[in-house]
């Protein structure tokens, strides 16, 4: 896909966002960007700054969606200083796949992002997400699955890739929702606190719900 050049951050930004959050009465907010590769800190200064105007104008509870900041730990470090609740960062699919879905991106550098944030801050609910039918085998997930738990991440979404356009790459397989659901049984007993598991799963699929580990997900694996 053709790539452009990204425009310069705006300042006010953080405000805006804080307050088309108020103004739909948001209890819980998803914060995420586009990968920044192009600025110093991959822009996680402007996360900070998003979740401190999120969190003064509405109380909500805040999660953020990051890229990996290539690994740089100075800018997590940013982002977690104004201690979002919920800290996502999606695997996405195998390591076997990854060169061919993920480009430039590095298995092992977004397992360890998810370790280093639940080093840093054991409170923080840590989540990440995998979209199936790429071609992996059961195996294969199983092995990620048991990965992010030894990275002690807590929260897993799963759900069926689609590809957005024919340049993208293609599904390999749709997997029925008993698949699914099967799958959402296996990772709760490997000790994930919630699992959302189904076709339609995306990564803020009852955000509010995945955050609350006493809360069951239970009959809405498949959205």
């Amino acid at each position: 896909m053709p790539r452009g050049q990204p425009e310069a951050l705006e300042d006010d930004e953080p405000q805006r966002v804080a307050e088309a959050a108020a103004r739909l009465g948001l209890r819980h907010v998803v914060i995420t960007s586009v990968t920044r590769d192009d600025l110093p800190d991959g822009g996680a200064d402007h996360f900070y700054q998003c979740i401190l105007a999120v969190r003064a104008r509405t109380g909500a509870v805040v999660e953020v969606l990051t890229p990996d900041f290539l690994g740089n730990e100075r800018a997590i470090d940013r982002v977690l200083e104004a201690c979002p609740e919920v800290y996502n960062h999606n695997m996405e699919t195998v390591p076997r796949l990854y060169k061919k879905v993920r480009g430039r991106a590095d298995f092992q550098r977004s397992l360890d992002l998810l370790a280093y944030v639940k080093r840093q801050r054991p409170a923080t609910i840590t989540k990440s997400g995998l979209m199936l039918g790429l071609g992996e085998s059961t195996e294969e997930l199983l092995h990620v699955l048991a990965d992010l738990r030894a990275a002690r991440c807590d929260t897993l979404t799963l759900g069926q890739y689609l590809a957005p356009t024919l340049k993208h790459v293609p599904v390999v397989r749709y997997l029925p929702p008993e698949e699914f659901d099967a799958l959402a049984v296996l990772a709760r007993s490997m000790g994930f606190a919630q699992v959302a598991s189904g076709p339609f799963v995306r990564s803020s699929y009852h955000a509010e719900e995945m955050a609350a580990p006493d809360l069951p997900l239970a009959g809405r694996n498949r959205a």
